[in-house]
């Protein structure tokens, strides 16, 4: 089933996504992308003989992150006069979830207050156990090292674990709730799922809080004494801890100054506040241990519509942690090239996409035409652009731990570049195997940066040969692949010259720089290339223009992207930072950009996240969300923004 977050929150250890409704949609432990455990939780009220549950389209909804934190809140309004508010945060330390259920009605109501939940411990209906134990207030679900535990504050006091099969022998707690009375079965095994309940009785303005916890353990005592020992903490005081961890961790950002939006101080504002939630989804995307980035948190794990995104990219990653480094965040870098030496498979090249503890993951690219090289290339790009922002006296301990991993992948590319432009393999879309623009801007600038690691490392002879295949790779693809129309092809594709708009073409200015400011000629190529991509790839949505990956791109509805958007609004700013001076040519390119980064700004979730991509027919946020490489990409905006304020 695709779910699609509008919210997320999380710690080391533990990483929930979750529906605008306040319905928990992902419950990802021990690591963010694998296992899931949740298919349904979420609350309803037992009143007038039925269920009133709090996602159904008869409340109406408010759901937003308090400013600067992870903390979420969720604010549900029925016609009736009852109102629901849940605070949502994690324990700072602890995998344990705490909801804040705040619960008011204008009129008189008595009934019930249910917690359902379809848990999938494991990720898997399959083997399930789970029992409740009423002396000590703890339900638990659990198969295998995965025992997932609801407690709550006041304690719940009714129960049952039921079996969802039509045809159990025990009712299922979606059913058993139904008349107002759980039945309190204590034990089942099988397919799953439970209801605990509190009784609601209040006058017209009395309100009543109930504080749930849903906390996840490797053992059946560690649940035991984890619920325990949260329950003796004040959900204020876990509330707090848990928003000062956001703030202390956003202290260590590169301050954003944006004097270049004195004029426009709300858009200013929006800008900082997308910055501060870019950071702060990035952090929860990363995994803390491993030092590797899900794309993003899984939403469609049968791969039904697509190949899913809780993995890890090498391409996205480096869109990341160069993001990070640039906003002050360096150890990210630094842990990522880590995983990158320990994940480099033999040939020197890396898999199309792995689980974040470096195992190889579900892939269409498991032979040499099917691979994607560009990704080999962005990671040995990356790893010299962090070398390059290293102390002088950090340089040579990096070199020395990456350099055989250098090696490697420099050798490899130039394997797969014996004729100047890359051996056939399938494109950074994932959709077509050929010969592409992108691919080759970005064997150029790992090759390039590899040659400047060897000349460092003292090895003048892979310096010479690395650069020089760079240089051949660079002159090929723009004899080859640049048309006298003025942009670059997106690619050969069955032995065909491909005359399709590409947004990805961006890449061979940002961030791959094969083309070159300093050259007047290139320069106009750039322009000319950027001024091809708005006019066949522009959708117009929510009041301005985003821009689609590719003419007739078919993938979800052709809608456009976030990625590609901010991509051409980087490309923008770049020019215009070039520039130095405020002119006519600097003012068209701010303008420009400032246009797409207002666009983006509008088609993020009520929360602030950033998509894939935007719904061209009704404007809201599109698939993927939050993406890392959108959040990235933004960050990279802000910060060049930053760079106008004296230009």
């Amino acid at each position: 089933m695709i779910r699609h977050p509008n919210a997320i929150l999380g710690n080391d250890k533990l990483l929930v996504s979750m529906g605008e409704k306040g319905n928990l949609l992902g419950f990802f432990y021990p690591r963010r992308d694998w296992a899931q455990h949740i298919g349904e939780s979420k609350a309803c009220i037992y009143i007038n003989g039925g269920l009133l549950w709090t996602d159904s389209p008869e409340w109406t909804s408010k759901q937003e992150y308090v400013d600067d934190t992870n903390v979420i809140t969720t604010h549900r309004s029925h016609f009736s006069g009852i109102e629901v508010s849940i605070h949502d945060f994690m324990h700072q330390d602890m995998p344990v979830l705490v909801r804040k259920y705040e619960i008011t009605s204008k009129e008189h109501i008595s009934g019930k207050f249910y917690y359902y939940s379809n848990f999938q411990a494991g990720e898997t209906h399959r083997r399930n156990s789970a029992f409740c134990d009423p002396d000590i207030g703890l339900l638990v679900q659990y198969m295998q090292n995965f025992y997932i535990g609801l407690a709550s504050a006041p304690g719940f006091e009714e129960w049952q674990v039921g079996k969802i099969q039509e045809n159990g022998w025990v009712a299922s707690a979606r059913s058993d709730m139904e008349d107002g009375q759980l039945q309190q079965n204590v034990e089942e095994i099988g397919d799953l799922d439970n209801s605990i309940g509190w009784e609601l009785n209040l006058l017209p303005g009395e309100s009543t809080t109930i504080t749930l916890l849903i906390g996840i353990a490797s053992e059946r005592q560690l649940i035991y004494d984890l619920l325990a020992d949260v329950l003796e903490q004040s959900p204020a005081d876990i509330m707090h801890g848990y928003e000062d961890r956001s703030v202390q961790w956003l202290s260590k950002k590169r301050a954003l100054d944006l004097s270049v939006l004195e004029d426009d101080p709300l858009f200013k504002k929006e800008v900082h506040s997308l910055y501060v939630r870019s950071l702060l989804s990035l952090n929860l995307l990363n995994d803390p241990y491993e030092g590797s980035f899900v794309a993003s948190p899984e939403f469609d794990p049968a791969f039904e519509m697509c190949g899913g995104y809780g993995f890890c990219w090498n391409r996205d990653t480096v869109e990341a942690v160069l993001a990070l480094l640039n906003a002050g965040y360096p150890e990210f870098a630094a842990k990522f090239f880590g995983w990158c030496k320990r994940t480099q498979l033999p040939n020197g090249s890396w898999f199309q996409r792995y689980w974040l503890d470096g195992k190889e993951a579900p892939s269409w690219g498991n032979f040499d035409d099917s691979t994607q090289i560009d990704e080999t290339g962005s990671t040995l790009y990356a790893i010299d652009h962090y070398y390059q922002k290293l102390e002088v006296a950090e340089r040579p301990e990096f070199l020395k731990t990456m350099w055989e991993t250098v090696r490697g992948g420099a050798e490899y590319l130039m394997g797969r570049t014996a004729q100047g432009l890359h051996d056939p393999c399938r494109c950074l879309w994932e959709s077509e195997i050929g010969i592409f623009s992108y691919t080759n801007a970005a064997i150029y600038a790992g090759l390039r940066g590899a040659a400047h690691l060897a000349k460092d490392n003292g090895e003048p002879r892979f310096a010479e040969k690395w650069f020089d295949r760079a240089e051949l790779v660079r002159r090929e693809t723009i004899e080859k692949l640049w048309l006298k129309e003025g942009y670059f092809s997106r690619g050969i594709i069955d032995n065909n010259i491909h005359r399709t708009v590409d947004s990805s073409m961006i890449g061979t200015f940002v961030p791959f720089a094969l083309l070159s400011l300093n050259d007047p000629d290139e320069k106009a190529m750039i322009l000319s290339m950027i001024e091809h991509t708005e006019s066949a790839l522009r959708v117009p949505v929510n009041g301005y223009f985003g821009i689609k990956r590719y003419e007739n791109d078919n993938y979800i509805d052709g809608n456009p992207w976030v990625v590609t958007t901010l991509w051409l609004s980087r490309a923008l700013l770049t020019l215009a930072v070039s520039l130095g001076n405020k002119d006519d040519e600097y003012d068209l390119l701010v303008n420009k950009a400032l246009e797409y980064i207002k666009w983006t700004i509008r088609c993020t979730t009520s929360t602030g996240l950033l998509s894939e991509q935007v719904d061209k027919n009704t404007g809201r946020a599109a698939w993927a969300r939050p993406l890392g490489w959108s959040c990235a990409l933004f960050i990279e905006n802000a910060l060049l923004l930053n760079e106008l304020k004296e230009a």
